[in-house]
């Protein structure tokens, strides 16, 4: 008996602290593995809560370079956009990845895979827009409150994502730290082997579990620090943008102003002068003369204000380029002087372009008027033409410029050049370094928005003391042209005879009664109206009217929606129109509509005699 207690009980010592020691070593890793499990399931709430930061930081980055974009046109903006929506996109596709195993996280992403898709498709839609209104084509507005709709709602659900991660955070680190108090509680009870390797275990699972903490600790302090720094940069872009528009519009009136007075008073001073020297013929008719010279200088500078707006109405055709730059050469070299050597370098086989000639020959008139200033004590200037092709490399880092075949005119002299401070400000209006008196500030102006109007690019390169150049890149013109016919100078007004009838239409009253006196004066018999619907009326009562001359911007009716009805009855009735200033009635992209005929105003007694005979005898007819 003895011999079976010893062996049944001596055996169950070691055995027993065998199995204890099993059982405590077992229990120690499945609470380790239980805890490190809770440490990986925390770390991932918090790489996921992070992903939900930076994507709500993407979003916020595009819509603040969209906003600055819109607002200055700055093309580094655009690529920030561009970037911000790429890191967004794949922010939410990392996103889907990591809340794979959480159904309502992947509910939430569901509803804002539309929301995103929808507000970066916006976004980009209204980049587009920007730059084709600025190219001139006419595009839909986009609804004003979809996006911020979209942002607000984008903002509610990534809220709510958030607060879903932050009770997912506190439950597994309650979780984590229920762990870490089981295995302290069983590796005391352990042997001291086991509680001494428990015990580091404890340790580095607390050091983990800290670092983790402060990791989600630093990335809602980055957050937070983000989006302050979004929000000064907004605030600060906002002053910056407020500042530059205010001085360009102060800049803008106070040149418009100082040069409106400046022709007012000779207008003014010399009308005056006609009154108070009635008995004086001669005296009058030189008052007289001032005061036309004075309302023509006022006109001229209405006319470089459209030009520089793009609101210029622009009659283009396919010329070719190096005869227009022969045929200005007399013209040039009497404006120039003699101390102005003038060489041209034409390029054989220059490709046509199409453009309105005679803007095209004020502003390489503007150029060289400018190149003459530049060069004091005489010099040379040289007019070259050139076919140059732009790749999509050039096109991208100049803004507005689109690749394809241009027709270059360059104009280089050999002058005291410009800084850079001052080539940047070269095309704003009213911006000279000439002495007071000696220029208004709009030539470059004048060629920069006819430039871009007609769909083309100028640029600008000088050094000091070497001189500059510039240099007016027009669309090249795929087709044949246009040889201008050669008309016979002639000095008298052409005059009307009394059976022709022509119905004036303006709803300026001082206006029409001078078109009506004029006309007259012309020898016309003539009816006016001051609207549409009396315009048609007159028409239907008398059909032998041979021309309707009617003003495009009128109440009720414009001029274009008369000559439509007006065709209705007489679809081959002539029609002249005249505008001081081009709507979208007769003018689009900055060109005149195909046919039609119109005298800008103001206008004189010979404009309007030669432009009323040129309709009526078919040159210039709009005939529908």
């Amino acid at each position: 008996m003895p011999s079976d207690v010893t062996f049944r009980r001596v055996p169950l010592l070691p055995v027993a602290g065998l199995v204890l020691v099993v059982f405590a070593v077992l229990g120690a890793l499945y609470l380790n593995w239980s805890q490190s499990d809770s440490n990986r399931w925390v770390a991932h709430t918090l790489d996921v809560e992070v992903a939900i930061a930076r994507l709500r930081g993407d979003v916020l980055d595009a819509e603040s370079a969209h906003r600055g974009y819109l607002l200055s046109g700055d093309p580094t903006l655009q690529d920030r956009v561009e970037a911000a929506s790429r890191r967004a996109r794949a922010g939410f596709a990392d996103l889907r990845t990591l809340t794979a195993d959480n159904p309502v996280e992947q509910r939430a992403l569901d509803q804002l895979a539309p929301l995103l898709a929808r507000k970066l498709e916006i976004t980009a839609k209204s980049i587009d827009r920007y730059a084709r209104t600025a190219n001139g084509i006419p595009v839909a507005a986009l609804p004003k409150s979809e996006g911020r709709e979209i942002m607000a709602q984008i903002e509610v659900i990534v809220d709510r994502m958030r607060a879903e991660e932050e009770k997912l955070s506190v439950k597994r680190v309650d979780h984590a730290q229920l762990m870490i108090d089981l295995l302290g509680a069983g590796q005391a009870a352990a042997l001291v082997l086991v509680l001494v390797a428990a015990f580091l275990t404890v340790g580095d699972a607390r050091r983990r579990f800290q670092a983790m903490q402060e990791a989600r600790d630093e990335a809602r302090g980055a957050e937070a620090q983000v989006r302050a720094e979004i929000e000064g940069r907004e605030a600060a872009e906002a002053a910056l943008r407020q500042i530059q528009k205010m001085e360009s519009i102060g800049q803008l009136t106070g040149g418009i102003a100082h040069d409106f007075n400046n022709m007012l008073a000779i207008v003014i001073g010399s009308l005056d002068m006609a009154a108070r020297r009635s008995g004086d013929p001669v005296r009058v008719a030189r008052a007289i003369a001032n005061a036309r010279e004075g309302a023509e200088r006022a006109a001229a500078l209405t006319g470089r204000l459209l030009a520089f707006s793009r609101q210029s109405p622009l009659a283009p055709v396919a010329l070719d380029a190096n005869r227009l730059v022969a045929g200005m050469s007399e013209l040039l070299h009497r404006t120039l002087g003699e101390t102005i050597q003038i060489e041209t370098v034409l390029a054989a086989g220059l490709w046509p372009s199409f453009a309105d000639p005679h803007q095209l020959e004020n502003a390489l008139l503007n150029l060289a008027v400018n190149a003459r200033d530049a060069m004091a004590e005489g010099g040379k200037l040289t007019i070259e033409t050139a076919n140059v092709h732009f790749d999509d490399a050039y096109a991208a880092a100049r803004h507005e410029v689109a690749p394809g075949q241009y027709v270059m005119l360059c104009v280089t002299d050999t002058g005291s050049g410009m800084p850079a401070d001052v080539i940047e400000k070269a095309f704003e209006p009213f911006f000279t370094t000439k002495q007071v008196g000696k220029g208004t500030g709009l030539g470059l102006s004048q060629v920069f928005g006819f430039a871009k109007q007609s769909g083309g690019h100028v640029a600008i390169y000088s050094e000091l003391g070497q001189g500059t150049t510039v240099k007016l890149y027009l669309p090249r013109h795929f087709g044949a042209v246009q040889q201008p016919g050669v008309a016979a100078p002639s000095e008298a007004l052409p005059l009307g005879r009394a059976e022709e009838i022509i119905l004036v239409v303006e709803d300026e009253q001082r206006v029409r009664h001078f078109s009506v006196d004029a006309l007259r004066d012309l020898g016309y018999t003539v009816l006016s109206a001051h609207g549409g619907v009396e315009a048609l009326a007159m028409l239907a009562e008398q059909p032998s009217i041979a021309l309707l001359f009617t003003d495009v911007v009128m109440p009720e009716m414009n001029g274009r929606k008369l000559a439509d009805a007006a065709r209705a009855q007489r679809p081959n009735l002539p029609v002249l129109y005249t505008t001081g200033y081009t709507r979208n009635a007769v003018v689009h992209n900055g060109m005149l509509d195909a046919g039609v005929a119109l005298l800008q105003k103001p206008f004189t007694i010979e404009q309007l005699a030669r432009k009323v005979r040129d309709v009526i005898d078919g040159g210039g007819a709009n005939r529908g």
